[in-house]
């Protein structure tokens, strides 16, 4: 009866995360305005009228920058608490450890340049 006492936290917390995943939802949905008008399904586009059609095709290396540039966020993002770990201690092997990552980074942005990614052909229309 011990062990399913410890899973009390366990059942609490997950209750909790239903409760504030479900929370915002409805509150949205109580106090949100109900409009019908004619620009209820326009797109908003900061004030400006939309013109042209919704369908545009997106060429590869868009997907392959965009690719590049979450894996590069996350990166940037681990770099912070690393070298935040590093200025406390101050090892050398961190260092290195550090500097090789940063390098194979490095690496794959010359590697994504070299086949061309960052280069936007245009086509005119």
């Amino acid at each position: 009866m011990d062990t399913i006492a410890d899973f009390y936290p366990v059942l609490v917390f997950a209750i909790v995360a239903v409760i504030f995943t479900i929370a915002p939802v409805v509150i949205s949905y109580l106090i949100a305005p109900r409009t019908k008008g004619k620009k209820t399904y326009v797109t908003y586009e900061c004030g400006i009228e939309p013109f042209g059609g919704a369908w545009i095709r997106y060429s590869i290396l868009y997907y392959i920058y965009a690719l590049i540039f979450i894996a590069f966020d996350v990166d940037v993002l681990y770099l912070f608490p690393v070298a935040t770990a590093y200025t406390k201690k101050g090892n050398t092997y961190e260092f290195y450890t550090l500097l090789v990552f940063i390098l194979l980074l490095g690496l794959a942005l010359v590697y994504a340049w070299g086949k061309g990614v960052f280069n936007w052909k245009r086509k005119d229309q």
